[in-house]
Order: C-alpha cells, then structure tokens, then sequence
C-alpha cells in the first residue's frame, strides 16, 4: 500500500501535480514513517509548493533515518537557500559533497553560497567577477531528475495538539510548548540560521510538528532545549538584540535595527515595539516642565515669589543661610542676602508703612 501511494506521488509530482504529490507523499509516510526517501521527496514538494520550513523539517528526518544519502542534504540546502540562510546551506553542502564528490550541483551550490554570504558581509573578494556583475540573481531552484523526484515529511496536521507562546529578553527568545507529561527522548529539537523545528511524538497522542520561519536570525550553537513535567521550553540565541514583534517571519514587519547604545546621547535612546503599555519618558517631560516655568510670564506675588526662588536656587550657602535666618526671625517682613550683616545679630522685623507688627498669643 504504502509503495502504490509512492509511485502515485512521484507521477503526481512529474505531472506537476505538487500538492497531490505532498498528500500521497504524507499518507505514505503514515504508513511506513521509518522509510527515508519519502521524507526527502516531501521535502522537494514542499519546495516546490514554497513550504520552506516545513521542506527542511522533512529533509532533517531523512538525514536522521539515512545519514548517508546525499539528496537529502541537497533538499535541505535548496530550502535553506530560498530562505536566504546561506551559512546553514553551505554548511549541509559541505556535507552532501563528502558523501557524494562527484555530484556536480554541490560545488555549484556552495559557490553561490560564498557569494551570496559574501553579498551579506561586504566582502568583495570572496565574490566572482560574474556575481559582482549581477548581485541581484536568486538563488537558482536545484531541478531534480524527472524520474527520481523528491518530497517532504508530514503535512502538517489541521490542529495544533499543543499550543506554544513566548517572551523574550534583549539576548534570547524562549518559547515554551505546553506537552504536558512528555518523554525526553520523544521530542526533537533542530535550529538553523532562521528557522526553529520542533517534533513530539508522545505514545497515545497525535504527533506534532512545529516548524516556524523566525522572526529574525538565531546563533544556532547556541540555542537549547529542556524537557520538563508539563512543557518543553526552548531558549533561542539572538543574532542580534533586536526586539522581535512576533515569533515568525512576516515580510509585512521591518526589524527593527541594531542600535549602538554608546554612541547615542540620553535625548536619542531608542525605544522598541512592545505589548507593554508605552513608557513615558520622564527626563523629557522634566525638562519640559522645567522650560514652560522658565519662560512663563507671572505678575504681582506670583512674580515676586518666583524672583526670589530664582535667588535662592542659584545662591551659595551663606546667601541662603542668610535669607532663611532673616525671613524667619522678621516673620516674614525682611529677605537679606548679606550673611556677614544678618549672621551677627538677630533680624528684627519690618512691617510695611501703615502697618504694625503684632504678636500673635498662643
């Protein structure tokens, strides 16, 4: 049965009939899920169809089950390519050519790997004469022969047997996967350049495949995993300390740039996207405040009062010394600055003509 739903696939996938190919490919692995070519040939369906992440997915399990067979490293490549992770493709390239040297499409893809990282870095002299004259090629799709097509590992299922979320901190990202009660060796965890993929295959349960393109670039060495009682939690490595807005890729959210915090002044620091209520900037409204009082135009006591604040704020201690003493022994009639003159003796008060100093009985 499960040879007839293969044979199917590969014409299906000769016609150009992908997802009718990508559908028999996953009722095929059903039924014998420990057979490596059809894990390698839904990767290329899956390719064909665009679905990357899900096509690298699918070429990392072929590789588990048959270490040795080089067009699965060349799927995961290809995939890996159209994703723009070049580092991670020409990894796996390098790989493929140990095991098949006379395979030609390996030293090609690895070539236009170096130009496309070289692209990357600004680094005009791993690039050839024909890529300088021509940055803006894409990476060329690898054509597979006709008779020995290629396609991916499980399509995936139509509801999540798990749910996820995530948060992060400047350096690393955690998403945890809520699989409450799962084995260690059940679970199996791979990273690329931007590309997280998850598989859990508990006893009793529908397995589960989660294999999101991320929201920007991840340090894959060294990003982990830990299997607890009631989640798996998995610590992503940022590339860079960017915010991210959400977990997966989406060609509709710009990443926010890398900002050199040494070289911005307090009045430049950058603020990034968050779900948070937005942080008030309390040194601006300070120093707003502090303008509008500066510039605002007072009469009568107000005016005065703020005269005299402006005195005292600016004074050496002596001068303030001497308008609080004065102040307060005169009851408020006398304000001097003169410390040598007030300091010696005591203020007696002042009242203003017409008026006469009283003292008030307790």
């Amino acid at each position: 049965m499960a040879f007839d739903l293969e044979t199917k696939a590969k014409e299906g996938f000769i016609d150009d009939h992908f997802e009718l190919a990508l559908h028999l490919y996953s009722q095929a692995i059903q039924l014998n899920p420990k057979h490596a070519e059809l894990y390698a040939d839904r990767a290329q369906a899956n390719i064909k169809l665009d679905n990357l992440p899900e096509a690298v997915a699918d070429a990392n399990k072929a590789i588990e089950l048959d270490p040795s067979m080089s067009k699965a490293y060349l799927r995961k490549a290809t995939a890996c390519m159209k994703l723009e992770e070049y580092q991670t493709a020409k990894s796996v390239l390098e790989t493929g050519a140990a095991l098949a040297p006379a395979e030609s499409r390996f030293s090609k893809l690895i070539k236009e790997c170096e130009e496309r990282i070289a692209e990357e870095t600004g680094d005009l002299s791993m690039q050839t004469p024909e890529a300088l004259a021509k940055n803006d090629v894409p990476a060329k799709e690898i054509e597979l022969d006709k008779d020995q097509p290629n396609l991916e590992i499980e399509a995936a299922p139509p509801k999540p047997v798990y749910r996820y979320e995530f948060y992060q901190k400047p350096e690393e990202v955690v998403v945890t996967i809520f699989a409450k009660g799962t084995p260690h060796d059940c679970v199996k965890v791979d990273y690329g350049e931007q590309i997280l993929s998850v598989a859990i295959n508990a006893p009793g349960k529908e397995a589960y495949h989660f294999q999101p393109r991320l929201f920007a670039k991840i340090i894959p060495e060294k990003c982990r995993y830990d299997v607890l009682s009631t989640k798996v939690e998995i610590r992503l490595a940022k590339a860079e300390p960017i915010h991210w807005t959400s977990l997966e890729f989406s060609r509709e959210v710009a990443i926010t740039q890398r900002v050199n915090v040494s070289s911005v002044s307090a009045s430049q620091r950058p603020s990034y996207p968050s779900s948070k209520p937005q942080r008030v900037d309390w040194d601006k409204i300070e120093a707003q405040v502090k303008k509008e009082e500066k510039d605002e135009k007072l009469d009568g006591d107000a005016a005065l009062n703020k005269f005299f604040r402006d005195i005292y704020k600016d004074a050496d201690e002596d001068t303030r010394r001497a308008m609080q003493k004065s102040f307060v022994e005169s009851n408020g009639t006398v304000l001097s600055t003169n410390w040598k003159e007030v300091g010696a003796k005591k203020v007696e008060g002042s009242p203003p003509d017409g008026m006469e100093m009283k003292k008030w009985e307790y």
